[in-house]
């Protein structure tokens, strides 16, 4: 289940991609299959040993290109290990609700694109999250939960302070708000209640099957109550600026 939209990113063959937070690596191994050069960052080691196991049977099964490249890297988003400008597009999705001191991590995640590369930033929306928070304390109260909730103009301009441009703003995952506010109701660790059960059926199945009906329905609630806001933003190249281009 991908949050970002990767044909907004322009990631294909070659291009250099960093997954900062990247956590199961949803989005690490699209970009994988897509044959970009991929850094799953993370700094939870077993989230990155199932990234890795993943990332070689992907390879065994031709799932992903001879010439693309995969690797696992554990580390600290506010000290991201690599130099100024080394990735063409930088994906940090779900994580920046995390960090105390978002505004260093932002830092971070713009210092390490390249001048006219990308940037994706996903994060709960604002009325999905603030009925989470209001049903439940368990939800978000917890070690390495959920420090805040964005609003998203609040955030592109935390980004934008940056020196970023603002690109395009997409809400997505409707349908997983309602199973969201239903296990905050009902106990946020009680899986197995009947009604979240069921309905945690349904999310799979229609994962596994995507069919027209779902995938319409969500797509036409998505604007109004989708569970996460996707940001994207490109960073100005002063060199193409200077030429005119």
């Amino acid at each position: 289940m991908l949050t970002v939209d990767f044909d907004r990113l322009g990631i294909e063959p070659g291009v250099r991609v960093i997954d900062i937070g990247c956590g199961a690596g949803r989005h690490s191994f699209e970009a994988y299959r897509r044959g970009a050069d991929i850094v799953a960052f993370d700094q939870n080691a077993a989230d990155l040993a199932g990234v890795a196991t993943m990332f070689e049977a992907m390879a065994e099964a031709g799932e992903a290109p001879d010439y693309a490249k995969a690797e696992t890297v554990r580390g600290d988003a506010l000290d991201l290990p690599y130099g100024d400008g080394e990735f063409d597009v930088v994906i940090a999705s779900e994580i920046l609700e995390h960090i105390p001191h978002d505004m260093q991590a932002i830092s971070e995640l713009v210092r390490v694109l390249r001048p006219g590369g990308a940037l994706a930033i996903t994060v709960p929306r604002w009325l999905p999250e603030r009925i989470c928070w209001a049903l439940s304390d368990e939800y978000h109260a917890n070690e390495g939960g959920h420090v805040r909730i964005y609003r998203a103009d609040q955030l592109r301009g935390k980004v934008t302070a940056h020196g970023l441009r603002h690109t395009h703003t997409a809400h997505a995952h409707a349908l997983h708000a309602p199973y969201w506010w239903l296990k905050c109701a009902v106990g946020v660790s009680e899986n197995e209640h009947p009604l979240v059960s069921a309905y945690h059926r349904m999310l799979v199945w229609d994962m596994m099957s995507a069919p027209p009906l779902t995938r319409v329905t969500e797509r036409l609630l998505d604007p109004f109550i989708g569970k996460s806001v996707a940001l994207y933003f490109s960073k100005p190249n002063p060199v193409s600026r200077r030429a005119g281009l």
